[in-house]
């Protein structure tokens, strides 16, 4: 009912026919008033209504191979890896902020780095603006039953009409190869990088004017947004459709609300705005909003903000998204028992507010060489949450799926930055004094890609589900 009646008032806002309604309301008082016009009124009022609501399915595609998230392993794309105008990447070891290293081998286009293999030989990188890579990527979730990737958009790339343009090469790219290989793909937008008010009195695209103080908020995303269906058909891609839908709706992710490290406050940045938009708005919106927000966002402690409103705002979405990397570890004894107690509490709060849930899993976690550069006074040791091989992944997996999810969130498809990536991974990643990387603990180099895909046959109940980590034939 909450969700009809914000309709319902966003689209008389929107209605050429608001006028015709303000005088209805008046007239009523009038004894005078004709039935007969009355009737008028309201059917004019219905029958433009019901052409806004057909302007919506002219943006979007009708139909997707992907109508629902439930049964999907979805992972996180960044995309973010860009080779230099010298072609050279990562030139100075001493600068190198990746925990973990490629395998290369299958990359039509790689470049050369500043590091060396133990036998001398130069590593080599790929990069993510290379069309030939993300057709690679994509063909890999095919070939091991990846069901998609969510297309991380940050902040600062939805600010200008130059900006939007220059960083949607990599997501034109995914869109295609999404079609090509039939995989799911879908919009995040991350928030990171969002200021908070300041003052002083300089304008800006997408920021929030107020008395004596200028700061940013989301009105730059719903622009972003509209560049995306217009210029890129996101949700009505050339070829086959496989925009990820959910209840019928394109789903749409934000990320970033409820982070107490983040230096804006959820109440004053538009996030009411961006999510009524995304669901209402007649000619862009009817999407499925989908937030990313901390893990213990249901008790307003811990790793989240404490303000009731982030509750609110949970509750004008769709589907809420706990960002769980690096709150459970397999070096504490039972740790599962309390990922799964978060897991069933978080469900039965979503269930009895009516939006569902999707928990996130990774396989570790390791920042040693970021963070010597983000913290140097607190640096972290290399694989600080150790993958063991997949076991830990793989505990998660199962434990999601015995509480009783029945969609999962993957960070990330190739995260190497902080060592969570499920895509290829060298056993043989470069040598040196200053940087130090995780390998892949002896498995294959697609070990985790195969993981993912036994694991989506499990939660869509192709195949029994398994606690132990399972060996391949």
């Amino acid at each position: 009912m909450r969700r009809i009646k914000r309709f319902f008032k966003y689209s008389i806002k929107h209605s050429v026919n608001y006028v015709f309604l303000l005088l209805y309301k008046n007239f009523i008082m009038m004894k005078s008033i004709s039935t007969c016009f009355t009737v008028f009124l309201l059917i004019s009022f219905l029958f433009t209504t019901k052409a806004q609501t057909k302007q919506v399915q002219t943006k979007h595609a009708k139909t997707t191979a992907y109508p629902s998230f439930k049964g999907l392993i979805m992972a996180g794309y960044q995309g973010w890896f860009s080779a230099p105008a010298d072609g050279i990447m990562y030139p100075d070891e001493t600068r190198v902020r990746l925990d973990m290293w490629p395998d290369v081998s299958e990359y039509e286009k790689t470049y050369p780095t500043g590091l060396k293999h133990a036998d001398g030989s130069t590593a080599r990188f790929f990069s993510s603006t290379d069309k030939s890579t993300t057709d690679l990527h994509f063909k890999w979730m095919k070939d091991y039953g990846v069901d998609g990737v969510f297309m991380q958009r940050f902040f600062s790339r939805t600010l200008t009409e130059e900006s939007r343009k220059s960083s949607s090469v990599i997501l034109a790219n995914a869109l295609n190869a999404a079609s090509v290989n039939n995989r799911a793909i879908a919009v995040m937008y991350d928030l990171s990088g969002l200021r908070p008010r300041v003052q002083g009195s300089r304008q800006g695209p997408g920021r929030v004017q107020g008395p004596q103080n200028v700061g940013y908020d989301c009105s730059s995303i719903i622009e972003d947004w509209k560049f995306l269906v217009d210029e890129l058909k996101v949700t009505n891609q050339s070829g086959a459709k496989t925009y990820l839908h959910h209840n019928g709706k394109p789903v749409v992710a934000i990320w970033g609300v409820g982070f107490p490290d983040r230096p804006y406050n959820i109440r004053d940045i538009g996030l009411e705005r961006l999510i009524d938009f995304l669901q209402n708005d007649p000619v862009y919106g009817g999407c499925a909003v989908m937030l990313g927000v901390p893990t213990f966002w249901r008790d307003l402690n811990s790793d989240c903000v404490n303000d009731p409103y982030l509750h609110d705002l949970i509750k004008m979405a769709d589907i809420v998204l706990p960002w769980m990397v690096q709150r459970f570890t397999p070096l504490i004894h039972n740790d599962m028992d309390r990922y799964r107690d978060v897991i069933i509490g978080d469900l039965k709060w979503c269930r009895a507010a009516g939006i569902e849930y999707v928990p996130c899993v990774t396989p570790g976690f390791s920042w040693h060489n970021l963070s010597r550069y983000e913290f140097p006074n607190d640096v972290k040791p290399i694989g600080s949450i150790p993958r063991q091989g997949g076991r830990f992944f793989w505990q998660q997996l199962t434990t999601a799926i015995n509480a009783g999810a029945n969609m999962i969130y993957v960070a990330m498809f190739d995260e190497v930055n902080e060592g969570t990536a499920i895509f290829k991974i060298s056993n043989n990643p470069p040598v040196s004094d200053v940087a130090k990387f995780v390998d892949n603990d002896g498995r294959p180099s697609d070990w985790y890609l195969w993981l993912t895909g036994e694991a989506s046959k499990m939660l869509r109940r192709e195949k029994p589900l398994s606690l132990e980590l399972p060996e391949r034939q």
